[in-house]
């Protein structure tokens, strides 16, 4: 199952669905080397989130540690992204208890929140964007929500329900 992109002219650049999702290599919240074609054979999870430690973001990445194993049951890997230190996303994870990887777009500053269309420049930092992507690299879903706005994990559940394993 796909969905469309809910995002306006600002997002123009977001990989659509069906197109093949951008490689990149971040470090993880342990400063582990993580790279996204390495996870091929997997359906994975991108999650673009503005900032450690901040409200709605906390909200959503519980949500998805509280529901860990609905995505591991559809052969799913969680990555989540924003331009915080590794340092910021260790103390975020351990507090938090996340069981995935918190992945550090920090330098080059957002160069991977640019390459997937949703970095704020003006502002610094991630938009809210996910993207789920096949065990062959394509992307099966993609949303873009609007500042202030949570997203719906329960969505992401369906869009990966629709994936073969």
């Amino acid at each position: 199952m796909t969905l469309p992109v809910q995002a306006t002219a600002e997002h123009a650049l977001v990989p659509a669905v069906g197109q093949p999702a951008p490689d990149f290599e971040l470090v993880n919240q342990f400063g582990e080397p993580v790279r996204l074609s390495a996870l091929r054979g997997q359906n994975v999870v991108v999650i673009f989130y503005p900032f450690a430690f901040s409200g709605i973001c906390t909200q959503e990445l519980c949500e998805i540690r509280d529901n860990l194993a609905a995505f591991e049951e559809t052969n799913a890997t969680v990555l989540a992204v924003s331009v915080d230190s590794k340092f910021t996303l260790r103390a975020y994870a351990e507090a938090e208890a996340y069981g995935f990887s918190l992945l550090a777009d920090f330098w080059p500053h957002g160069a991977v929140a640019q390459q997937y269309g949703v970095f704020d420049a003006v502002k610094g930092m991630a938009l809210r964007g996910t993207f789920i992507i096949d065990a062959h690299g394509v992307i099966q879903y993609v949303i873009v929500n609007p500042r202030g706005q949570a997203r719906d994990v329960a969505e992401y559940r369906e869009a990966l329900a629709g994936l073969a394993r």
